[in-house]
């Protein structure tokens, strides 16, 4: 997300470092690189423009304090800046009663509507609502079989029609709404290619009729400042109350993020960070401008932590690792916690100072899967007890598992020399780890058995190739 913004920034913020003070000089100079990189993210030109206006004015006057460098004032400069760009924080979503609170979701075609729908009523239902999906887009194909998919996968209530008029299907789902109770209706209409007379008028027309509480445009992040322009467009037809922002995770200049709420006004209320369900985040500005600036998302990574841990049985964990009883029975858990959290790669990136190191790293979610295998391959008791584990049992679960007996012995040396660390911290940094993850997510382990798993997939990679070689060799 945002990568090479990301690097560009950080390349403007070095070139400021060892400067003694700030100046009008190293300012200036800072200045074009901020705008370039901006600019080259497809940021809109007005909003570059007043965007480098106030980080200049706000450099100028700030007062420049002794123990930071120039670099990092200047950080702290643009970030306030980047949050008032896209701030501020918007994502109530105001319900009436008696309801069902009516939101329309509205966007040229393509850009995730129906997806959007779905991740939208999950989201509702896990505010404890009972939301309504509503198809009402009736001219793209198969349309209204993707929202039943949807909502039979969510176990949510989805209204349809066999009709070619989205105005009375919106009728007739506000009226079976009412009937039976439902908190909030969402109302997944068409879209098109692109914006023309025909689209503007039927989606005004469906507003007119059910009179929609909240009208929510749902816009591909990926497509730039084509994404701010329809945005300014259906905002002059429909009076938007909020902007969802999709495929923010494959979008890797953030032109439409940075600039959509500067050129309509409308708030962002939630970003689309992934193809799953689940994958759809409130947008806190404050947020986005650390991840910007690569100082990563702590809020962020700790609710996602608190989501998948029971406070219980991270208490329990705990103990486990204060005792050294911690076994790889509890390791597969948080490896299936890290992956719901968006895998390994994501978790990092929202780490303070991580972002920029990432991609340096042989980090892929393949070397989790060999290090279950491996896991998989053990016995119960083995599991829960690797010190059991001797030569004859390395190489039947290296058998079971499908690799050598000295990548079995690797794993579990690491694996134990990691538990025995956390046991020895357990009473002191292990303290702000727990706060930190709810005593739930154990890091350094997670961390060591992946670096075991990349080097069984090194191996695996090197005996391919001397077999390739050797065949070469015999013909």
């Amino acid at each position: 997300m945002f990568e090479s913004l990301t690097e560009k920034f950080n390349s403007v913020f070095k070139s400021l470092s060892g400067r003694g003070r700030i100046t009008e000089a190293n300012i200036s100079d800072a200045m074009r690189g901020v705008r370039k990189a901006l600019l080259e993210a497809d940021v809109n030109y007005q909003v570059t423009k007043q965007f480098c206006k106030d980080v200049t004015q706000a450099a100028m006057g700030a007062e420049v304090i002794k123990s930071l460098h120039p670099s990092q004032v200047m950080v702290k400069i643009v970030n306030d800046e980047l949050t008032k760009l896209m701030g501020p924080v918007d994502t109530s979503i105001y319900y009436v009663s008696p309801g069902p609170t009516v939101i329309m979701l509205a966007g040229l075609q393509g850009c995730g509507k129906t997806t959007t729908a779905g991740k939208l009523g999950k989201y509702l239902v896990a505010k404890g609502k009972r939301p309504l999906l509503v198809a009402d887009d009736l001219q793209r194909p198969a349309a209204i079989e993707q929202l039943r998919l949807l909502g039979e996968q969510l176990e949510i209530e989805v209204y349809s029609e066999q009709s070619k008029d989205p105005v009375r299907v919106a009728k007739n789902a506000l009226k079976y709404a009412k009937k039976n109770d439902f908190d909030v209706m969402l109302l997944d209409t068409a879209g098109r290619l692109h914006i023309d007379e025909e689209m503007m008028n039927e989606v005004a027309n469906v507003a007119k009729a059910v009179t929609p509480h909240q009208i929510y445009l749902v816009c591909d992040s990926m497509m730039g400042q084509d994404a701010v322009n329809s945005a300014k467009e259906f905002n002059e037809r429909l009076e938007l109350d909020g902007v969802i922002l999709t495929k923010l995770d494959g979008d890797a200049r953030g032109g439409a993020a940075l600039s959509i709420k500067a050129v309509t006004g409308k708030p962002i209320k939630f970003i689309g960070v992934g193809e799953k369900l689940d994958k759809l985040e409130e947008f806190h500005p404050d947020r986005m401008a650390s991840r910007i600036l690569g100082m990563g998302d702590v809020v962020t990574l700790v609710e996602r932590a608190q989501e998948q841990f029971d406070v219980e049985e991270a208490e329990k964990l705990q103990e486990k690792m204060a005792k050294g009883s911690f076994g790889f029975d509890d390791f597969l858990k948080q490896m299936q916690a890290m992956k719901n959290m968006g895998g390994m790669k994501d978790v990092l990136k929202m780490m303070p100072g991580m972002s920029s190191q990432i991609d340096d790293m042989d980090l892929d979610d393949g070397s989790l899967v060999r290090i279950e295998g491996i896991v998989h391959s053990m016995t119960t008791a083995e599991r829960r007890q690797p010190d059991v584990i001797d030569t004859s049992r390395r190489r039947r679960i290296a058998g079971g598992a499908g690799v050598e007996p000295h990548d079995v012995s690797g794993l579990v040396k690491t694996f134990k020399r990691t538990r025995d660390m956390m046991k020895s911290l357990s009473g002191g940094k292990l303290g702000g780890l727990k706060n930190l993850f709810s005593g739930g997510m154990n890091m350094e382990a997670i961390g060591a058995a992946m670096s075991a798993g990349r080097k069984i997939k090194q191996r695996s990679k090197r005996k391919r190739v001397i077999k390739r070689k050797g065949k070469i060799k015999r013909r």
